[in-house]
């Protein structure tokens, strides 16, 4: 049979559906219902009429219409001579029922030869693995280990994804041929012929069994439709998004891109476990049903736990553990929401970076726009890399030679192109602008970072961040949670910013022998949290600061008293306990049972226990150095050297106004009393060795008074 294309079908749809809501109100003459037009002279054998013909045909080429004029029984054939009674004498006794199904047929029959008359592209004329099992074990590969919330939001993207899909009017093989003249175009061919067969024609003509596309077609379809799909996607959705609801916006513009990038790269990923038949994630906890024209999400749960039908589900049993103290959900959601709302933020517009933005804060829009790509590259022995992917090999190539002047270009060219190595692109405009050549070694556990670059024009701008970050997630996938690498004088900053140092944690004997040895240049190592979004860890982070400012602020507001700031640091202590900081038990902090252990003496107890303390050390008779502060006169140029003097005197003040709230503030000040006149005086000086016995005589004595342990 002939069938038409998309656009054919497209044009005459509504008239077709016009006559098809008819069909229930044909005459039970199957002659006047088009019936005989397509049956032989059952009586004569002989008859090799295919259909009764009219003897005053139209002069047009047939048009779907079922108010045709009457005709007698007695017209006879055009083609074979017998009359029209002869052609319908079959159907004298078949049912209501039977008769409409029989009516629908030749309904679409004749719709599909109209379409074809109306046909103008030659190829639609001439015309399994499961795609939406691979999608689903996407979300569970890539996603199982988030929150449900999450998780959530990924199922509503994938359920997007796969409805857009279903109703995808593919480009007819012309169209593709002059878009992509290189391209093998016998596969689509006959993936789009079974498009039209199975999904497409069918929406139109009820005798034909429909399936949806996520159904029936799998990886090789999805490789050859995606990247002008997903390009149309994203254009579409930047073109509607002001008539979209807020929820719905921030969903497609936020995470649609993201999501289709690391779709698309387990779509041409010649590794991908995704279409795997057997394909489980051991970890995940979240499972899709999914059903012709039906999308739900379920949840596994152990047999012997099973939930009643009428019992809800509640997020409350997911949450982690909770804490002693810690905020109520009800608040941080309240919080959340208004940090979220536009219109409860004041401030700039979110769009636009302020001064304290992230590094990787314009990367990252740039890419949800879809400005930039990220894709894994990789020269292959096994079968032949498409131009697509040899080209942005050449690309890399290039920019690596250009940005890394004293490594030689053959040296470069043969890594990039060693299938053994692995390149992480950064395109921007179809073409390569950056990028991070590497090679993973699993059964060490570590991976080599072999060079890495961006083109000079497109540096400062957070590509460099935003590349490592999509490595780093890249690689938590796999299961890879260390990078080394050799890093030149110019290269270290890079390197530490992005996480890296000096320090390595994996054994030496696991990467001796493995990785290229560079003179001149510094080992550098970065171990992976596998926890960690590393793209959205400075969102993270942002949102994180924004919702302990306003819980601050809340707090604030419900606290009338105002305290004095602290004065502490100004004299030179470093850190104080957060317990001794004046109000801070009034906002609701309460110290954890290991501080609270140590700090469990009464204040007025400690008054006195301190003030003992001191009294006796007063005593002593080595004390009589640091009774009052050094003077100016009797000690030239003290000041210049101390900068945090302390004396007894000034510790007495302190005690009597109760400003050693915790031992820890009291024994800071003695110790500095002790250290400053070893700093300033010789070790053969008289005050020298007076420190000395009264530091010995002072802790004997907090031992007795049970202040540290003996």
């Amino acid at each position: 049979m002939i069938i038409a294309d998309g656009m054919g079908l497209s044009a005459i749809c509504f008239s077709f559906n016009g006559t098809r809501n008819n069909i229930h109100g044909c005459p039970s003459d199957p002659s006047q219902c088009g019936l005989d037009k397509h049956k032989e002279v059952i009586a004569e054998e002989s008859c090799k009429c295919n259909g009764w013909k009219n003897p005053c045909p139209p002069p047009t080429p047939p048009r779907v219409n079922l108010q045709q004029t009457a005709v007698s029984l007695t017209e006879p054939c055009r083609s074979c001579g017998h009359t029209l009674a002869d052609h319908v004498s079959h159907l004298e006794h078949v049912s209501e029922e039977e008769m409409n199904r029989l009516l629908g047929i030749v309904l679409d029959v004749e719709y599909l030869f109209t379409c074809v008359h109306k046909e103008e592209d030659a190829d639609t004329k001439q015309v399994y693995f499961y795609l939406f099992k691979g999608v689903i074990n996407f979300v569970q590969y890539k996603f199982s280990h988030l929150p449900i919330k999450e998780r959530q939001t990924i199922c509503e993207l994938s359920k997007m994804f796969l409805n857009r899909i279903n109703y995808w009017q593919l480009e007819t093989p012309s169209q593709r041929r002059l878009r992509s003249p290189n391209d093998d175009g016998a596969g689509y061919k006959v993936n789009y012929t079974r498009w039209l067969c199975y999904c497409n024609v069918p929406q139109f003509c009820d005798s034909l069994p429909r399936h949806e596309t996520t159904h029936v077609f799998g990886r090789t379809l999805l490789r050859s439709v995606f990247t002008v799909m997903r390009r149309q996607l994203l254009e579409k959705s930047r073109q509607e998004k002001d008539k979209l609801p807020l929820e719905k916006r921030t969903l497609i513009l936020t995470h649609f891109p993201k999501f289709l990038s690391m779709l698309e790269e387990e779509v041409y990923s010649h590794s991908s476990p995704i279409w795997d038949l057997d394909f489980t994630v051991s970890s995940g906890n979240i499972q899709l049903g999914i059903q012709p024209g039906n999308f739900e999400l379920s949840h596994r749960r152990d047999e012997r736990e099973k939930r009643k039908a009428t019992e809800p589900y509640n997020l409350e049993d997911a949450k982690r553990q909770r804490v002693l103290g810690d905020i109520p959900m009800e608040l941080v959601n309240e919080v959340m929401s208004t940090i979220t709302d536009p219109a409860a933020m004041l401030g700039p517009e979110t769009s636009l970076l302020s001064a304290h933005a992230a590094r990787d804060e314009a990367a990252r829009l740039e890419e949800r726009r879809g400005v930039i790509e990220f894709h894994v590259v990789g020269n292959s022995l096994n079968q032949k890399p498409n131009k697509k992917m040899m080209m942005w090999l050449v690309g890399l190539q290039n920019v690596f030679s250009h940005q890394l002047p004293r490594m030689p270009k053959e040296y470069i060219t043969r890594l990039v192109f060693d299938p053994k190595h692995k390149t992480l692109a950064l395109i921007k405009d179809g073409r390569v602008i950056g990028g991070i050549c590497f090679r993973m070694f699993p059964t060490q556990g570590f991976t080599e970072i072999v060079f890495c670059a961006v083109t000079s024009n497109e540096q400062v701008k957070g590509y460099g961040t935003h590349l490592m970050n999509h490595l780093k997630e890249y690689h938590i996938k796999h299961n890879i949670l260390n990078f080394l690498t050799y890093a030149d004088e110019y290269a270290i900053g890079y390197f530490k910013k992005q996480g890296f140092s000096k320090d390595i944690k994996v054994p030496k004997v696991k990467y001796v022998g493995y990785i290229k040895d560079y003179e001149g240049a510094t080992l550098m190592g970065c171990e992976l949290n596998p926890r960690i979004p590393y793209t959205e860890f400075s969102v993270i982070i942002k949102k994180q600061k924004e919702i302990i400012k306003k819980l601050i602020e809340r707090k604030q507001a419900q606290i009338r008293k105002v305290y004095p700031g602290l004065s502490c640091f100004k004299e030179g202590v470093r850190q104080i306990p957060i317990e001794s900081i004046p109000g801070i038990r009034e906002t609701g902090w309460k110290p954890s049972g290991k501080e609270r252990g140590k700090e469990s003496r009464d204040p007025d107890q400690l008054y006195n226990t301190l003030k003992n303390t001191l009294q006796q050390v007063k005593s002593h008779q080595n004390a009589w150095p640091f009774m009052e502060p050094v003077k100016k006169v009797e000690a030239p140029g003290y000041y210049e050297v101390i900068r945090f003097p302390m004396d007894l005197k000034t510790m007495s003040e302190r005690i009597k106004n109760r400003y050693y709230v915790t031992k820890k503030l009291f024994m800071a000040d003695m110790q500095r009393i002790f250290t400053n006149c070893r700093e300033y005086n010789p070790p053969e000086s008289e005050y020298f060795k007076c420190a000395n016995i009264l530091e010995k005589f002072f802790y004997s004595k907090i031992k007795e008074a049970g202040l540290i342990d003996k």
